[in-house]
C-alpha cells in the first residue's frame, strides 16, 4: 500500500467535504410547498459541522475502483441524509434522550419533537429520491436504492438500534454486542463502501474486499466510540459523554476494559487495511481514514 501524509489526506478530505457540503445544500433547496420550519430543521441538522465519514467512504470507494468521485456524489449525500435522520431520531426522548448533537442543541431541543420526527422522515425519503433521480444507468440506481434500504432497515441499522435499546439491561455478551453494532453502526459503513463500488461498477472481487473493509471499519469505529464515551470530553465529541455507563448500557469497555477494547479496534483496522492492499495507491485514502478512526479523539 502506498502511504500518504496526514497533510495530504487532510487536504483531500477538506476538498471532498466542501464538495459534499455544496451538494447537501443544493439538494435541500426545497420548493415553496416545503414549510419553512421543516426546511430549517432539516438543514439545521444536516448541515451542522460533522466529520462526513460515511459520504467520504462512498467517494473513496469509488475512487479506489478508478471512478471519478463526482459521479458518486448522489450516493454519498444519500448516505449522509440517512445517517442524519437516524441521529435526529436517536436523540429523541423516547430513544437516547440527548439534547446535544454535533456541538449544538439536538433537533428536538432546538425545534420540538414533532418537527424533529418529521425532519428525519423527510431526510429518509429525500435520500432515495436523490439516488433514483441522479444515479445512472437505471439498473445501477435501482441496485443502490435496494442496498441502502436494506442497510438502513429492519435487518440493518433500525434493527440494531432496537437491540441496542434492549441491551441497556446489560445482560448480553461480546457476540451479542458485536451483532448489535454490525447492524446499528456497521451496516451504514458497509453500505457506504458498497455504494461507491456499485456506482463505479466494480468487479465482484473489488466489491467483496471493500465490503469486508467496511465491516471491520464499522465495528472498530463503534468500539472507539464506546471508549470515547468513557474518557472523551463533551467539547471534543460534540455530544454528551458518560451517558452509556450512567444507564448501565452494554458497551465494549464494560465487557473488555479500555485497553483491551483499544487493542481489538486496532486489530480490526489492521484487518480492514489488509483487505484493500490489492487496490494499490487508489486506496491510499481509505487506509489513512481507517488509521484515523482508531486514533481519533472525537
Amino acid at each position: 500500500m502506498v502511504e500518504i501524509s496526514a497533510i495530504s489526506f487532510e487536504s483531500f478530505a477538506a476538498e471532498a467535504r466542501a464538495e459534499i457540503e455544496s451538494a447537501l445544500v443544493r439538494w435541500t433547496e426545497f420548493d415553496g410547498d416545503c414549510p419553512e420550519k421543516l426546511r430549517d430543521a432539516i438543514r439545521y441538522s444536516l448541515l451542522a459541522p460533522g466529520k462526513r465519514l460515511r459520504p467520504l467512504l462512498v467517494l473513496m470507494s469509488a475512487e479506489a475502483c478508478g471512478y471519478d468521485r463526482v459521479q458518486a456524489m448522489p450516493a454519498a449525500c444519500a448516505v449522509e441524509m440517512i445517517h442524519t435522520y437516524s441521529l435526529i431520531h436517536d436523540d429523541l426522548p423516547a430513544m437516547d434522550d440527548d439534547d446535544l448533537r454535533r456541538g449544538q442543541p439536538s433537533c428536538h431541543a432546538q425545534f420540538d419533537e414533532a418537527t424533529a420526527i418529521l425532519a428525519g422522515d423527510a431526510l429518509l425519503t429525500r435520500a432515495f429520491e436523490i439516488m433514483a433521480k441522479e444515479i445512472f444507468p437505471a439498473d445501477v440506481s435501482a441496485r443502490c436504492c435496494v442496498e441502502l434500504a436494506s442497510a438502513a432497515g429492519a435487518t440493518g441499522m433500525v434493527g440494531g438500534q432496537i437491540d441496542d435499546l434492549a441491551g441497556e439491561a446489560g445482560n448480553e455478551g461480546l457476540d451479542e454486542l458485536e451483532a448489535i453494532h454490525r447492524r446499528k453502526t456497521g451496516a451504514m459503513f458497509r453500505v457506504s463502501l458498497r455504494l461507491g463500488a456499485i456506482v463505479a461498477q466494480a468487479s465482484p472481487e473489488q466489491l467483496k474486499r471493500l465490503d469486508t473493509y467496511g465491516q471491520k471499519l464499522g465495528l472498530a469505529f463503534q468500539i472507539i466510540d464506546d471508549v470515547l464515551d468513557v474518557h472523551g470530553t463533551e467539547t471534543a465529541m460534540g455530544k454528551r459523554t458518560g451517558k452509556d455507563s450512567d444507564r448501565g448500557k452494554l458497551t465494549f469497555p464494560r465487557l473488555l476494559g479500555l485497553e483491551a477494547s483499544k487493542a481489538r479496534a486496532s486489530h480490526l483496522i489492521d484487518g480492514a487495511c489488509s483487505e484493500i492492499n490489492e487496490f494499490g495507491p487508489d486506496a491510499a485514502h481509505l487506509e489513512t481514514l481507517a488509521r484515523y478512526v482508531v486514533d481519533r479523539n472525537h
